[in-house]
């Protein structure tokens, strides 16, 4: 079967969508990386439990790696590098993103000392991971972890120089057959033309005209599921046609963000004797402080018409990235982690309520593992045949 032919069985096994594939020409992905759905923990590699990884027969794992913190300790005794490494010995395809934030400081200099720190932190970790991890993303949200008033030439060249030190790390330390594909980090909001500048075009020309890349990778949180189709009509016309796309994280955040300070829905106070007046951001907190069985954690989002109407996004914007038969891998958010529930309050970003797991919010199972989310574990296993 040609490589277009697995995409296209992909799509019919998984969501039987294979008529959306007749509005875009699938084209050459990596081998066995075809559409696929894995699993996102961004830093939070303690979280990492492969019962819950086995449970929704989830094949890829992703981590970022802040690279700041290398400087506390050898890169090779880093909790994401030794995790995302154990997780390739035992059998699961991994993704690892390299992450050098800026987005509370001015831009270094493409020049200058900064920058040679970042080189210096790279080069302590390719001899790591080159060649065992099986993607490895220059960069986890480059334009969000920078100021809007940093997007300029400097920029793009601070970045295209970290690029071609890890191509040529490859190429000289794995060719010709290397196992570990390149792809550069994340763009995000592209629904707002705001963030689609100057400085956006060279970062796709520069991926276009690199052909040790395969491709970029996008971050589509939105608040409508509509909104990700910017993305996809961005990218995919500035790309060589064999290249292909990542989508590490995607969600509908800033949806679930409005309704947080919404009253909760009636039939679950009424259910669980509270104020009517109680909203949602209360309900959580109350889970967080104290996890809520299943029973009760399903009853708030099953109760919710805000949440429940949404149950099956995961399915719904798979089926989207899958269309254009030019996914390698997406990652979804897994397991609910401490940056989720720290600080929480009515304008804190629920992400937690993405999970696949619901570590935080309730209760463990009598073996220890995490609860699963009713509304994404059926549909997350379903796309893994």
């Amino acid at each position: 079967m040609t490589k277009a032919g697995s995409v296209f069985r992909c799509l019919i096994a998984a969501l039987s969508v294979a008529v959306l594939i007749g509005s875009g020409v699938a084209q050459a992905v990596p081998a066995k990386a075809a559409g696929a759905l894995g699993a996102n923990y961004n830093e939070h590699f303690e979280d990492v439990d492969t019962r819950d990884l086995d449970k929704a027969d989830a094949k890829w794992v992703r981590l970022f790696l802040p690279m700041p913190q290398l400087d506390r300790a050898p890169a090779a005794d880093h909790g994401a590098v030794r995790t995302i490494l154990d997780l390739g010995r035992r059998g699961y395809r991994t993704i690892l993103t390299l992450k050098y934030p800026y987005n509370r400081v001015p831009f270094p200099s493409a020049d200058g000392v900064e920058f040679r720190r970042q080189v210096a932190r790279t080069d302590a970790v390719l001899p790591l991971v080159m060649g065992k991890v099986d993607v490895l993303v220059i960069g986890n949200e480059p334009f969000i972890e920078s100021r809007q008033q940093d997007w300029n030439p400097n920029f793009n060249r601070f970045y295209e120089r970290l690029a071609r030190r890890v191509i040529d790390y490859r190429t000289t330390h794995c060719a010709p057959t290397c196992r570990t594909r390149l792809y550069m980090g994340a763009l995000n909001q592209l629904e707002k033309p705001a963030w689609r500048d100057a400085t956006t075009e060279r970062w796709m020309a520069f991926v276009k005209a690199t052909p040790e890349l395969d491709g970029v990778n996008i971050h589509p949180h939105v608040s409508r599921i509509e909104a990700s189709k910017a993305f996809l009509d961005y990218i995919l016309p500035r790309m060589r046609p064999e290249q292909t796309f990542l989508v590490t994280e995607f969600s509908l955040i800033w949806w679930w963000q409005a309704q947080m300070p919404q009253a909760v829905a009636p039939a679950f106070a009424d259910r669980y004797e509270l104020p009517r007046t109680t909203q949602n951001w209360q309900v959580v907190k109350a889970a967080l402080a104290t996890p809520f069985s299943k029973t009760k954690w399903d009853d708030f989002l099953r109760m919710s018409p805000w949440f429940e109407t949404r149950k099956h996004y995961l399915a719904r914007q798979m089926a989207m990235f899958r269309a254009t038969g030019r996914l390698a891998v997406a990652t979804y958010g897994f397991r609910q982690g401490a940056s989720m529930s720290d600080g929480w309050g009515p304008k804190k970003t629920p992400w937690l309520i993405n999970s696949v797991y619901a570590g935080r919010t309730v209760q463990p199972n009598p073996d220890g593992s995490a609860a699963f989310n009713y509304a994404w574990i059926d549909d997350f296993r379903a796309m893994q045949r």
